[in-house]
Parts: structure tokens; sequence; C-alpha cells
């Protein structure tokens, strides 16, 4: 992301607008960066260490000090949300390995690609239940977990979620993502609806923090309507901000596609401010990598956000050398890929730039780095 790039896009002051009072002053406290910093998102869980998007993976994330944790939501074909970063599931579970369903692999569009694999939405909860998760970035990672830990339900990711607030004794907030919206929409399912439900049947979802992410618009939309009818105060929405020339899908399949970058603009944020309560970018529109490699002084974004009155969320800091910017990546110091000395100063940075939240496949050591930043 080229910094003159974005600072040319937000070349006019935004606009002062914003929630007001939708959402509890709890949750408007929980989303804005604290004394301690900003707010850790577990993204997927703990995935840096375990499976990402399992019950085992959350929980790590949670003792090892998360504030949120965050859920990728897909369906299956009768209609439950469970947890996984694609509707694809042969990356990420061993359904490869069950002849049952070796019929089921074919090839789909999705959201404007071709993709071959299983796909959750052909596979009933039951089915599901047979599989077992797997690390999609063995090279890395490691595959010393692989083919302990089943799919969860969104349900039993708030129970399990509510369960550790109660042992750890502080809230700790959800943030699912809605994946694939209008494609699930196409094949006569409703995820929308679905996690509506299910925030109105748990109590804890009722009252802890919840934020609901999509790369959408009009999802983020219908949602800001059903959670304001529902009086539901304690959920908050994230606008998903993809790449520069890329727009939300349903806006494509709308015949009126929106680049991403042009939703940061002043109009654009203040927009985005009438339904949404975060914006969400990929971290490189807060702080750019320079040709040198090294970190470039951060955009204008966070400050314009913050001026529409919108909290920033930025993702995803990971602690291996092949994510980080090169100026801050290990020399081979006998940890394999992880790089923590690099990990801690761009989690720093990113503090430091005034961020509300970050999105990190490690969140303890992330809560380690922020320790290190002075309170203001």
């Amino acid at each position: 992301m080229a910094a003159g790039v974005l600072a040319a896009a937000m070349a006019l002051p935004a606009a002062a607008a914003g929630p007001g009072e939708r959402l509890a002053p709890g949750v408007r406290e929980a989303i804005r960066a604290s004394a301690r910093g900003p707010a850790v998102i577990a993204h997927r869980g703990a995935s840096a260490l375990l499976p990402e998007h399992t019950l085992a993976a959350y929980a790590r994330a949670i003792a090892d000090g998360a504030d949120f944790v965050e859920p990728d939501l897909v369906m299956t074909r009768d209609g439950v949300l469970v947890a996984r970063h694609e509707n694809e599931i042969g990356e990420t579970t061993d359904v490869a390995a069950h002849p049952e369903f070796a019929a089921r692999r074919t090839v789909r569009r999705v959201d404007g690609a071709e993709v071959e694999g299983w796909f959750v939405e052909d596979f009933t909860l039951e089915e599901l239940r047979r599989l077992r998760a797997r690390e999609r970035l063995p090279a890395l990672r490691g595959t010393a977990h692989d083919g302990r830990y089943p799919v969860p339900t969104f349900d039993e990711i708030v129970e399990a979620v509510a369960a550790a607030s109660e042992r750890e004794g502080r809230p700790i907030g959800l943030v699912p993502e809605i994946k694939h919206s209008s494609h699930f929409h196409a094949r006569g399912l409703d995820p929308e609806a679905a996690l509506l439900a299910s925030l109105r049947a748990h109590d804890y979802a009722r009252s802890a923090p919840v934020g609901v992410q999509s790369f959408e618009v009009g999802n983020l939309r219908r949602l800001r309507g059903l959670l304001d009818a529902a009086g539901l105060r304690n959920v908050f929405l994230a606008q998903l901000i993809g790449a520069p020339d890329a727009s939300p899908h349903d806006r494509v399949l709308a015949g009126e596609p929106r680049p991403y970058l042009q939703m940061l603009s002043p109009e654009g944020l203040a927009e985005i401010a009438g339904y949404a309560d975060v914006l969400a970018p990929h971290l490189r529109y807060v702080l750019p990598v320079d040709d040198a490699g090294a970190l470039a002084a951060p955009t204008p974004l966070v400050a314009a956000a913050h001026a529409a009155g919108l909290a920033v969320h930025v993702w995803t800091l990971r602690p291996e050398n092949p994510f980080l910017p090169p100026a801050l990546r290990c020399d081979g110091d006998g940890d394999g890929p992880r790089c923590e000395a690099g990990a801690r100063a761009e989690a720093r940075a990113f503090a430091d730039a005034g961020v509300d939240a970050l999105f990190g496949d490690d969140p303890g050591l992330l809560r380690e780095a922020l320790r290190a930043v002075p309170a203001e």
C-alpha cells in the first residue's frame, strides 16, 4: 500500500459523524484503545500455535490474554454456522482422507473465483462432525496437532467463551466474520439471520462485546437495522477493507463495483460510519512498507477514521518472518521461521500509530509487546 495513494484518496477533511449512542458505553470503550494500548483480537484463535478455528485455539488465545476471539463463519447444508475461514474445507480439515466424501470434490465459483475442493455447504453438520482440523501452514507451523480437533459450531464457541469469561473473571468479546454472504444467499442460506438468532439465544452474547465483520456492505447494512430493532446495543459492526482495487462482492453482483480505496475517501468513511462502528483495514493501509523494507510513516487513515467516528482494527499481525517487513525479520535465531523480536516491534509501531485493536495470530506475543508501550 503506497502511502501517497492513500493520502491522495483522503485529501479532504473527514466529517465528524459517527455511531453516536447506538452502542452500550462498555462496548464503545471495548472497541477503542485503552491505557493498555490497542485491544488484542485473536485471529482465528491462537492460530500461530494451534490449528485455526478450533476450540483449543480459542481457549489458548484467551489464556494468553486476548480481549476478543474471531471466528470466521460459514454455513452447512442444513443451515448451521460453523467456524472455517473459507467455505472450501479441503485445506483445513482431513476431508480428503474420508473416502465416503471423495465424490463431493468439485469446482465452484466463489466470490468471482473458480475454487476446487470440498465445500461446507455440501455437508450436513452431522457429516462435518466426522472431520478433524489440520494446520493451514504446515511448513511454518508444523502438523503436531493435526487430527485432534473437530470443527466447532458458533453456538459452541459462544458457550466456550462464556465459560472462559467466568473462569478468567473478565469480559471476553467475540468478533465473528460472515464469510461469502452473497454466495450462501444464492444457495438459499441466510447467515445473517442465523447469526442474529444465535446471538439472541445466548445470555452471554446479549451482554458481552460482540462485533460482526464483513467484506461485503449490504449484509452489514441489513444487520444494522436488525440489531437496532432487536435492541442489541452490545453488538458493533466492522467494515472490512480488502485490496485497494478490489470491490465488495455484493457491489460487483449488483453491477455497481466500488473499489475499497474509494471507500476510504472522506465521503466514503462518513458513509461507513452510518451503519458500522469499526473500520477494519489490512495493516498496510496504516503502516506501509518503504522501498528499503522498513515500516514507513503512518498514513492519514487512522486520524480520518477517528474523525468520522470509527474505531480502527487492523489485520493481521503474524509472528513468522515471511509475514514481517523485511527490515524486521530475524536472521536465523534458532526459532525457525518465528521472529518474536520483529513481531513485537511491529505491534508497538501500530500502537504508536493510534490503532484501536490488532488482529493477531499469536495473541500472547501481542499482549507481551503492548505491555512495553508506555501509557499516555
